[in-house]
């Protein structure tokens, strides 16, 4: 099992909230139980998506490439916030995730809500500083309280590096393609 709330490993879990942590020598053939104090309540929320994707900026483009090639009429970019708060880290990922597919597909994108247009701004901003925005953020302020995290935010803003898509393949559980 692994998980955290607020950011903290939870007692009696083998993991806790570094990436770094889950290692395929760890992991590789086990059926991993996850919860988060963020993450876990917004999949949740969006379970009966006809699709759904986990993504951070490492796998941004395979999840992006995925997206694209379904043409889907309508796609929901849901960022999981910090305690139902604005989460900065989120609105950056949302905004790299919709400008990749705005550069890379072949069909017309119609950009419905303020929150997007915002999240694409704030990516234009920060995209060639992902490390530096990742440590402004507010968790980001909050994990490094914790302790020495410097190698989970070089991991986490990291981008495209990764070409797994962890998928919805029934309600609740999400496996890597």
């Amino acid at each position: 099992m692994l998980g955290e709330r607020g950011g903290k490993k939870i007692e009696g879990f083998d993991l806790g909230n570094s990436p770094l942590s889950v290692t395929k020598k760890i992991v590789n053939g086990k059926r991993l139980f996850m919860s988060t104090t963020n993450g876990t309540k917004s999949l949740q929320k969006v379970q009966n998506a006809k699709h759904l994707f986990a993504m951070g900026l490492p796998n941004r483009k395979a999840v992006a490439e995925k997206i694209i090639s379904l043409k889907s009429e309508n796609v929901l970019i849901l960022g999981s916030g910090w305690e139902s708060s604005y989460s900065l880290e989120d609105s950056l990922a949302a905004g790299a995730l919709a400008s990749y597919i705005k550069q890379n597909c072949d069909f017309e994108i119609n950009i419905l809500n303020d929150e997007l247009q915002a999240a694409l701004a704030l990516w234009d901003v920060w995209k060639d500083d992902i490390l530096k925005c990742l440590k402004t953020a507010t968790h980001g302020k909050r994990l490094t309280s914790l302790g020495d995290y410097d190698d989970d935010f070089k991991c986490c803003s990291e981008l495209d590096c990764l070409d797994i898509v962890p998928a919805q393949v029934e309600r609740g559980v999400i496996r890597a393609s």
